[in-house]
């Protein structure tokens, strides 16, 4: 258990299962709660109930992509101050500057480890708290 990442409500978008799972067990050992969605519409349909205190989305997901996602979540007052971390399988510099531009906070390269996905809601979720 890390105490500053008790609570702490984490969303992950991603159309892969096998990543949802990781991530979500990863999480949950370190006191997250975790809220899952499977593309962008299911996340945006969730996030006004649940409330995250950050968002991972996947960049390649059917319907709505990653960007489209972060775009409309960050076009929205209540959660634009939301951090929104893009994961990729693509290193590109291309696809980190198109995510800036939406709004993303940051941008993991997939697979990505336990200390990257730790660290980073640190770095964005926790230093609010703190």
């Amino acid at each position: 258990m890390d105490e500053n990442l008790q609570g702490v409500k984490v969303m992950v978008i991603d159309d892969s299962k096998t990543i949802r799972r990781t991530a979500e067990t990863l999480l949950k050992k370190v006191g997250c709660e975790v809220i899952t969605a499977t593309d962008g519409f299911d996340a945006l349909a969730k996030i006004a109930d649940t409330k995250p205190s950050i968002i991972f989305v996947d960049i390649m997901m059917p319907r709505l992509d990653g960007y489209q996602t972060c775009a409309l979540i960050k076009n929205n007052s209540e959660f634009k101050s939301t951090p929104v971390v893009m994961l990729s399988s693509k290193d590109g510099i291309f696809d980190k500057a198109k995510g800036r531009i939406v709004g993303s906070d940051r941008y993991l390269t997939k697979p990505f480890s336990k200390e990257e996905l730790l660290g980073t809601i640190r770095a964005l979720v926790v230093k609010n708290v703190a």
